[in-house]
């Protein structure tokens, strides 16, 4: 054994076998090191486990030997080295069968901190395809790419193994995602913005996901045809296809590519999206943490932005699901007007504290106004003059009027890509109190948020979309009913006032007076600061952003909005 350790050290690199390929891992020290390091770490022979934190030493070994076991193609020892052997073993074994990846060069890094679980390593392979016999060459392309392992300690028996999740293979992988090199499923597309220019997840880096989701509905539909590629094929995607479910649908991330081997020929795809204001929406997020933002156009409904502070992560901004805080007062305004339990300049209770269903609400820093209208109430954004009418409605009337008048919750938008309609169920006692400040179970997105500004802006409910109806004769949804005229009106007032002289003035200051906004803070379990929402419209635009852990929505997403809402005008 000492004769083959120094020979293996002497050398750097140890070769392998993977598919008949060579492979090599980059450790500075071999591969038969490795194979026993990798047995070390505790014991149950009389001797104490070990427990606590990995050791630097420990993580480093462990990352190795699983790295140098990986390249050399000797999956049942790599996974062996995992805290779940089998999930490994399927996961390893796709990269080579499913995926074509050969000729395979792991190199760690080193951890951001002395005692950090957390190994860096880059990757270089050979993507392969052999092609079908149907007029294709074999293809062959270099790939590397950055992931990184954790090693943790088992608790029985105190070995120190590698943390599995599919993340480890590639970062992009989620669980029950797979690695698949071949035909294209699904032709390229060239998307163009409303003026005829290229959008590119280069330039535009939120519309990475929203090209890949056009593509997987429209890239047979725009005449392209396909290529070879490595890409990855999502468990979500596969599960809506199987189920034809809208429901499921919401939640899908497009499959993704990675490389391609041979391009296919893209099909033209135009979109409703503005270069102007798309190009704002980037710098404003990129700018922020956690933030999202949607622009629409109320007269027709066209989608004119959509960004995310992370361009390559969960598309928030159009299928997010979380609580929208005060901007849902939006709505519920509109329903206490409608029912008479509201008018504009009327007297309207404001307390500290209001109780209902046994909760206890109150207003932030606790404020009261006394012998104020509803006007005042809105404009300040006061949780009790809302909370104070919960008993005089019936446990449906806000699922209702959200779904009646402003198109949520029916589960049938048909944007052009994967989205979320938003919830609002119905609910009883202290949590249906809650949902009428956009708390309890109400989930919106920047999307919805935007169109509820938009439906005041116009007075009538029009489905946002990406591409337009007329291409493939989709029928958009719509709501059962409008507004009265003299609620739209009083809600107009609500809102303008709001933007004028409420919570929303400073971030609306000087935008004109064909204005209306509505701010929001929405409380998240565990999180020190709430997340910061806001909606507004100027003229034919309107917009909605959320910046989670943001703080209050008028300082937190207002500039947000503010800027989209000038990009869009």
């Amino acid at each position: 054994m000492g004769k083959r350790r120094r020979v293996a050290e002497r050398k750097k690199v140890r070769p392998g076998v993977l598919g008949g390929a060579a492979v090599a891992v980059v450790c500075g020290v071999g591969f038969a090191a490795y194979a026993l390091a990798g047995e070390s770490g505790g014991g149950t022979d009389g001797k104490p486990v070990p427990s606590g934190p990995p050791t630097a030493a420990e993580v480093r070994t462990t990352a190795r030997g699983f790295l140098a076991a990986w390249a050399a193609g000797d999956v049942d020892r790599a996974a062996a080295l995992t805290d779940d052997r089998a999930a490994a073993e399927a996961a390893l074994t796709s990269y080579r069968k499913d995926a074509h990846v050969t000729k395979v060069r792991l190199t760690p890094g080193t951890p951001a901190a002395p005692r950090s679980p957390k190994v860096p390593f880059k990757a270089a392979a050979t993507v392969s395809y052999e092609g079908t016999g149907k007029g294709r060459a074999a293809v062959r392309k270099s790939y590397a790419y950055d992931s990184a392992l954790t090693v943790v300690r088992r608790k029985a028996d105190g070995r120190t193994l590698v943390a599995w999740r599919p993340s480890v293979v590639h970062p992009e992988l989620r669980p029950g995602d797979r690695l698949v090199t071949g035909e294209a499923g699904d032709p390229p597309i060239k998307a163009l913005d409303r003026e005829g220019n290229a959008l590119t997840p280069a330039r535009y880096p939120s519309l990475g996901t929203v090209i890949d989701g056009l593509r997987a509905k429209y890239g047979k539909k725009a005449g392209g045809t396909g290529g070879i590629e490595l890409r990855v094929v999502r468990k979500d995607a596969r599960d809506a296809a199987r189920t034809k479910s809208k429901s499921d649908d919401a939640k899908v991330t497009p499959d993704k590519t990675l490389l391609t081997l041979a391009p296919g020929t893209p099909g033209t795809l135009r979109t409703t999206i503005s270069p102007k204001a798309q190009a704002v929406a980037e710098r404003q997020t990129a700018k922020r943490k956690r933030a999202s933002v949607v622009v629409v156009k109320p007269s027709t409904g066209e989608i004119l932005a959509v960004a995310n502070s992370e361009p390559g992560g969960f598309n928030t901004a159009l299928q997010g699901s979380l609580a929208p805080g005060s901007t849902m007062k939006v709505i519920t305004a509109s329903m206490l007007l409608e029912k008479k339990l509201a008018a504009v300049d009327k007297k309207h209770p404001c307390p500290k504290y209001e109780t209902y269903g046994g909760w206890k609400f109150q207003n932030d820093n606790k404020f009261q106004i006394k012998n104020g209208t509803f006007r005042t109430s809105f404009g300040r954004s006061c949780n009790t003059a809302f909370i104070s009418q919960a008993e005089k409605l019936s446990n449906d009337d806000l699922t209702n009027q959200a779904r009646d008048v402003f198109g949520l919750g029916n589960d049938n938008w048909s944007v052009g890509v994967p989205s979320f309609d938003g919830a609002v169920p119905v609910q009883s006692h202290a949590q249906m109190a809650a949902s009428l400040i956009g708390q309890g179970g109400v989930r919106m997105n920047p999307l919805n948020m935007a169109s509820v500004a938009a439906t005041v802006k116009s007075g009538t409910f029009r489905q946002p979309y990406l591409v337009s109806p007329d291409l493939d004769k989709r029928k958009l949804a719509t709501a059962a009913r409008r507004m009265s005229p003299s609620t739209l009106s009083d809600l107009r007032e609500l809102m303008h006032h709001t933007a004028v002289a409420g919570t929303a003035a400073k971030a609306m200051s000087g935008l004109g007076p064909d204005t209306g906004a509505k701010t929001g803070s929405a409380e998240v379990d565990n999180q020190k600061k709430p997340n910061g929402w806001f909606t507004a419209y100027r003229g034919d635009v309107a917009a909605a952003a959320v910046v989670q852990a943001g703080g209050h929505g008028g300082e937190a997403a207002g500039p947000v909005v503010r800027a989209v809402l000038l990009a869009g005008s």
